[in-house]
Formats: structure tokens, C-alpha cells, sequence
């Protein structure tokens, strides 16, 4: 077997598609291997690298690997968190993707989704804290008053967009009584922020 093989990533697929199609369970790492025929130490390199690819995703237990076909019969939504996104000063956003996360459809609504992690303090008021994980639905254009993705300068904040008339200027304000609003003459929306996900200890 050829070291992460695309093709034999593609038959897992299809393997794990087909039997779920036939018997309503996903089949195991141990099922894998013994229709390929290899061992499940092998089958295990290769699901973490389909998984980095998000050609499958992983959830808890023994059956525990799922397609994009897959999480479409579920109403699952997978989404790519994407970067770390400052809540303090700007921050350069970094676009790759280090995971995704599998969300229900009617949790969501319509539209495209992305999830970004909270870092700073700047957005406290509203309850999002520095570690959280902020679902961003991806569009361009905001309405007043809404939490922004927005790209300065190939820089990205989260902040609650306004309009100021008098400055003629873009507002961005921090939720946080000890920081300032932020001017601009101009920004990029990337997204608006629609959902938090956090730990509660």
C-alpha cells in the first residue's frame, strides 16, 4: 500500500458511505482495515490525515467516522475553524484551517459558516471570552449594530459595527468599558458573528 495513498483515501469513503447505506452504522477503524487489508494502526495514520483534508470527520466512540455524505443525512454542517481572531488590538488573521467542527443545520440557518477563536478580552460584555469559539456567518455587508469580522490592512478584529455620520468614518467598538471605539475610513466584512461556543467550568 503506497504511503497516503489519494485513492485509497477515496475507497475508505466510499466503504465507509456504502456501509452505513446498508446496515445504518458506521463502520469501525477494525471493519476498515479488515476490507483493505491492512491494520487498524494503519487505518488510524490514514483517517487522521482525511481528516486534516476534511474528507471525514471524527466524533467519539468506536463508530466513529463520518463522511460528507454522511453528515448531509445527519443535517450536520461541517465547519473549518479558521485562524484565531483578536478581540484585542488587530491581529493578522492566519487562513488555514486547524479543524472543523460539526454543527447541527437547524442550529445554523442559511448561509455559509465559519468559526474563528476568540483571543483578548475586548468583546467581554457580550460574552465572549478569550478562548471561545465564534461561529461567523460569511458575508460582506453589516447592518448597523452587528459583531463584525472585519479585515483592516490584511488585519482581522471582531468588534460591533456602526456607521459614525459626523466623522464620516467606520466605527468599530469594543465591548469592554476599558477600551476605546475604533475609526476607519474603510474596512472589509469578512463575516458577522451569529453564535459563541465556550466552556463552562
Amino acid at each position: 500500500m503506497r504511503s497516503k495513498s489519494i485513492d485509497l483515501m477515496k475507497n475508505i469513503v466510499d466503504f465507509i458511505d456504502q456501509g452505513y447505506d446498508r446496515t445504518g452504522r458506521i463502520p469501525t477503524h477494525k471493519e476498515i482495515a479488515n476490507n483493505f487489508n491492512v491494520t487498524e494502526a494503519c487505518i488510524g495514520k490514514y483517517i487522521k490525515e482525511m481528516e486534516s483534508k476534511g474528507m471525514v470527520v471524527r466524533q467519539s466512540g468506536n463508530r466513529s467516522v463520518m463522511t460528507k455524505t454522511i453528515l448531509k443525512k445527519i443535517n450536520l454542517k461541517q465547519l473549518p475553524i479558521v485562524g484565531t481572531i483578536a478581540c484585542g488590538e488587530p491581529i493578522f488573521a492566519e487562513e488555514n484551517i486547524q479543524g472543523y467542527l460539526s454543527i447541527s443545520s437547524e442550529f445554523l440557518g442559511n448561509g455559509q459558516f465559519f468559526v474563528l477563536q476568540a483571543s483578548g478580552d475586548s468583546m467581554i460584555k457580550v460574552g465572549i471570552n478569550d478562548g471561545d469559539y465564534v461561529i461567523v456567518r460569511q458575508q460582506e455587508t453589516a447592518e448597523q449594530g452587528q459583531i463584525v469580522v472585519a479585515l483592516i490592512d490584511d488585519e482581522a478584529t471582531l468588534k460591533r459595527y456602526y456607521l459614525d455620520n459626523k466623522k464620516k468614518k467606520i466605527r468599530l467598538h469594543p465591548e469592554n468599558d476599558t477600551m476605546e471605539d475604533m475609526y476607519f475610513d474603510k474596512i472589509q466584512i469578512q463575516g458577522v458573528a451569529v453564535k459563541v461556543i465556550k466552556d463552562i467550568i
